[in-house]
């Protein structure tokens, strides 16, 4: 089985988390065997955004969310590392500016979507305002409850203009989080990483995963589909995103467009 079908999760099933096993390693035993992969697939995504590029009819749009110290950003680093940075936009959503709330809730959000040719990573995204705005109690219930339909709706009309999305749900356990949380204490070197609100957030662990639940059910659709990455092991973790985009991508089957000049008209002296 694809990892790409082992993770998905198919539109219209109830997802529990506690169903997804977040140490899964899809029977790849260790890092060793795992890094060869890897690196194989970093080279093709090189090669795959050269060709999205070139061709510059498509988008393509990456959504990663977790858990505080779930790996977004590890999973940035390692798995995007060899792309062309000219071509490939990272968008971090935090809390929305004065601007931004002047505006509904999606503007920011379609302001930072990939244009033709390139590809875009929302490290986090428009999944807050039914995640820590209904954990938080943010807008009333009958506000935040439209959303799943309306991110729904935006999400399709991306898709039919040329965006491909894809959507990581980084699935790790309460024990990884806390030994992460504590290895930044312990590391000075990680001092910079330490916020308090990853600590005060850890206190609603349980009100987050229903919300990622009813987000991960209501919105994973065949144009947007969400992925459950087992994510306690990073290093699988990198390799299933890395290889469920290159699947993905592959399938899109980009062509390198023609030239419009008449090439045999240029000589070099």
């Amino acid at each position: 089985m694809k990892l790409r079908d082992k993770y998905k999760i198919e539109p219209g099933s109830k997802v529990k988390l506690s169903r997804w096993d977040a140490n899964d390693t899809a029977g790849i035993e260790t890092k060793k065997q795992a890094l060869p992969e890897l690196e194989e697939h970093r080279k093709r995504l090189y090669e795959l955004q050269y060709l999205l590029h070139a061709e510059k009819r498509r988008a393509v749009l990456i959504v990663l969310q977790a858990m505080d110290a779930g790996g977004k950003d590890g999973t940035i680093r390692h798995v995007m590392s060899g792309l062309n940075p000219q071509g490939c936009h990272v968008s971090s959503f935090k809390v929305p500016t004065e601007e931004e709330l002047a505006h509904d809730y999606l503007w920011r959000i379609h302001r930072a979507v990939p244009g033709k040719g390139e590809i875009g990573i929302f490290n986090r995204s428009h999944y807050g305002d039914v995640l820590v705005v209904r954990v938080h109690n943010l807008v009333p219930k009958q506000v935040w409850s439209k959303r799943y339909e309306q991110i729904n709706a935006f999400e399709n009309i991306l898709s039919e203009n040329g965006v491909t999305i894809l959507k990581f749900f980084l699935h790790i356990s309460k024990d990884e989080q806390k030994e992460r949380l504590q290895e930044r204490l312990d590391d000075s070197s990680k001092h910079w990483k330490v916020s308090s609100a990853d600590f005060e957030e850890r206190k609603f662990w349980d009100d987050y995963t229903k919300a990622y639940e009813d987000a991960l059910s209501r919105c994973s659709t065949p144009w947007a589909p969400w992925y459950v990455i087992p994510a306690n092991r990073k290093w699988f973790r990198n390799l299933a995103v890395a290889d469920i985009l290159v699947s993905t991508l592959e399938e899109m089957d980009m062509r390198f467009p023609k030239s419009k000049l008449d090439l045999s008209k240029f000589t070099l002296d």
